[in-house]
């Protein structure tokens, strides 16, 4: 049933399935990863890698060699840092301290982690930490010293949250300490980042100089999985959409997932849409001093997967009710996109904020600053790359075709017929699996002449003759004394 409901699909959505044809066929990394080369411990760290990692393990595979491990080894630390920090079996009183000290564990050679409750799905990770460690100290002095920074840094900060009864209970406050956890659980990170890539020589070192691009850069990232997963940290007795936002338009957190206030939980989502699509700029400018392609891809496809999916929960009720994600297909179709050049993420950027203001509503008591939030992402846009240039004004005066406007018109022809195929080998497979049930059923005895008479007659369903009437032809006994 899976394989004809997907066929089904992909017969009404054929974009999406050439998407991930040519992503899967067509995809060419800039690196590839040798594990032949690897020792074991390594091997076993990009195994736990695939295991933790969603959505981040095949684009740190594909990194340049000068940060393949870095980058992954510092994964998988903050990974570690999380998964204890995440953890609510673990008393407070043994966890602040692992918290805190994290810096220094991840130099303790054998160092292992086995007192994870049965539900943590990364204690995996812990229990074989060791191998981390080993290749974490294989790492260049200077790697290690931003990884363990960061670490201490966090550590810290997750630290002081898990001592702070209040934000255990009633969740965050105000947009204030909504900023300050995301800078600890993601902001932190792309400093990290950074300054990996700069000391790599990948990436211009003027970002270091404008931190505030780093960190809109992780912000961006959690503000959006903060609001996509609004309702798994809900049943999961979490809360970080800041009081100060839905105070605004509820009395209680609760409230919020009642569907009968679902249009004030829309306005208060895009509240929190509007905090998070503030950042979009800064992370355009921030990928525009990354040197190195395999970084710029690494840095690219999360952020162009993050303004999808902000579009996607925008006026959206559904994520009141479940957990929401773009499909499969335009995932692939946005890795595509995000891993040419900066042009082609600007215009995933200016294509989702046209379909987000698109769908703002008048009604909506942020609509003004949702049009213009999404102004501001197109301005900044049009002053790296105007889309009038006097080439194509010349071009378009003497009634003639630019080279970008007949390669697009060549690519959408293409496109056009690369989908016609598609639905010629989808409507193909589905009368071919159509066909081998039926001649299955029909070896095993099905009798189509009767299926067909009945429905010549008229009839499409069995009809309902009632439960017939048994005569109970058993004798009578009676129980008289033996």
């Amino acid at each position: 049933m899976g394989l004809v409901k997907s066929l089904l699909y992909f017969s009404v959505h054929p974009n999406q399935l050439r998407a991930i044809l040519q992503w899967k066929l067509w995809h060419d990394p800039v690196h590839a990863r040798d594990p032949s080369k690897e020792p074991q411990s390594l091997k076993d760290c990009f195994k736990y890698l695939e295991m933790t990692s969603r959505s981040f393990s095949s684009v740190i595979q594909e990194l340049n060699p000068e940060l393949l491990v870095p980058v992954a080894l510092f994964y998988l630390i903050l990974r570690g840092l999380d998964t204890i920090e995440d953890d609510m079996t673990i008393p407070l009183g043994k966890k602040e301290p692992l918290l805190r000290a994290f810096d220094s564990i991840i130099e303790k050679d054998g160092w292992t982690f086995n007192e994870n409750g049965p539900n943590e799905k990364d204690g995996e990770l812990l229990v074989h930490f060791d191998c981390v460690i080993t290749e974490f100290k294989k790492c260049k002095p200077a790697y290690q010293s931003i990884i363990k920074d960061i670490t201490k840094k966090m550590g810290n900060g997750m630290a002081d949250y898990a001592n702070n009864a209040e934000h255990n209970i009633n969740g965050v406050n105000t947009i204030k300490d909504y900023e300050l956890y995301c800078h600890y659980v993601a902001g932190l990170v792309g400093d990290g980042l950074t300054r990996l890539f700069v000391e790599a020589k990948l990436a211009n070192p003027a970002l270091l100089s404008k931190p505030e691009l780093s960190e809109s850069m992780g912000q961006f990232l959690q503000k959006t999985n903060i609001i996509r997963d609004i309702r798994e940290d809900f049943d999961d007795k979490r809360r970080f959409w800041p009081k100060e936002i839905w105070s605004k338009h509820v009395d209680k957190f609760d409230d919020l997932f009642d569907p009968q206030n679902r249009q004030i939980a829309l306005n208060c989502s895009s509240e929190m849409v509007l905090n998070s699509l503030r950042h979009a700029d800064e992370c355009l400018f921030y990928m525009a001093g990354i040197k190195d392609q395999s970084v710029f891809n690494f840095v690219a496809i999360p952020q162009a997967m993050a303004i999808a999916t902000l579009e996607l929960v925008f006026q959206n009720p559904a994520i009141f009710e479940k957990n929401v994600k773009i499909t499969k297909g335009d995932a692939c179709q946005l890795m595509m996109e995000s891993s040419q050049n900066l042009r082609t993420v600007c215009d995933i950027f200016k294509r989702y904020a046209r379909r987000i203001n698109k769908k703002n509503s008048p009604k909506d008591p942020n609509f003004l600053k949702i049009s213009i939030a999404c102004g501001k992402i197109e301005q900044f846009i049009e002053s790296i790359f105007p889309s009038q240039n006097p080439e194509a004004i010349a071009l378009q005066q003497a009634g003639e075709t630019s080279v970008a406007q007949k390669k697009s018109a060549a690519e959408e022809a293409e496109a056009k017929k690369d989908v016609f195929y598609l639905m010629l080998a989808v409507f193909g497979t589905l009368i071919v699996v159509s066909g081998l049930m039926i001649g299955a059923a029909w070896l095993a005895g099905a009798r189509f002449d009767v299926a067909l008479n009945e429905i010549r007659q008229g009839n499409f369903a069995p009809k309902d003759k009632g439960i017939p009437q048994v005569q109970n032809t058993a004798p009578a006994f009676d129980h008289a004394e033996l």
